[in-house]
């Protein structure tokens, strides 16, 4: 007896995948939220750096190229309201806003949003581009965090780079390399799956 799965529209994320209903997008959503804030705690403190390395920027990349742009972004945006609100789940257990890293929040924000969209275009379906939307999306986080880390500091822009960007570039190799595997490999799996 086969058990094969629906064709996979042109334009679909992976999330597109399971049964649409309302129900499944706010799981979805919840999910990606709670899936990051468990990914944050995964925190290493860096030396003279009041932003730690830790999981939540790869958890919120992964978030929007698996569920697209608009949940992508709801998700993010769940996960920092919650933050927000007292919910302490942002690195190293904190929460609100008055932190020097939270430029990087509001920017994995926006890069959700934006790999979701390139998923939505295929970018999650091969290795090259999945690294390239990778690095896309933490361009997009240091963009506004690196700035935010400066004004948040006073810190000088080149000090808030050497702070808050160059000791994070081998982490975000490792983690756009973990990203160009998986993805790629489970639409493969799934391909696979729907021609059984």
């Amino acid at each position: 007896m086969s058990t094969a799965v629906a064709p996979v529209r042109t334009g679909a994320v992976l999330a597109d995948l399971l049964p649409a209903s309302r129900a499944r997008d706010i799981a979805l959503v919840a999910g990606g939220a709670v899936l990051t804030g468990i990914a944050a705690q995964i925190s290493v403190p860096v030396p003279g750096s009041p932003v730690p390395v830790s999981g939540q920027t790869f958890a919120a990349l992964l978030v929007g190229t698996a569920l697209g742009a608009r949940r992508g972004f709801l998700s993010l945006a769940l996960y920092t309201v919650a933050g927000v609100a007292g919910m302490p789940w942002f690195a190293q257990s904190t929460s609100g806003y008055a932190m020097p890293s939270f430029g990087y929040i509001l920017g994995m924000l926006l890069a959700a949003t934006v790999v979701g969209a390139l998923a939505r275009r295929g970018a999650d379906r091969s290795m090259a581009r999945m690294a390239g939307t990778m690095a896309l999306g933490s361009l997009i986080i240091y963009a506004v965090g690196v700035p935010y880390l400066a004004l948040a500091t006073g810190m000088s822009l080149p000090q808030a780079v050497a702070a808050g960007l160059t000791p994070f570039l081998i982490g975000d190799a490792l983690k756009a390399a973990l990203a160009m595997g998986v993805l790629p490999t489970a639409w493969k799996l799934i391909g696979r799956k729907g021609r059984d």
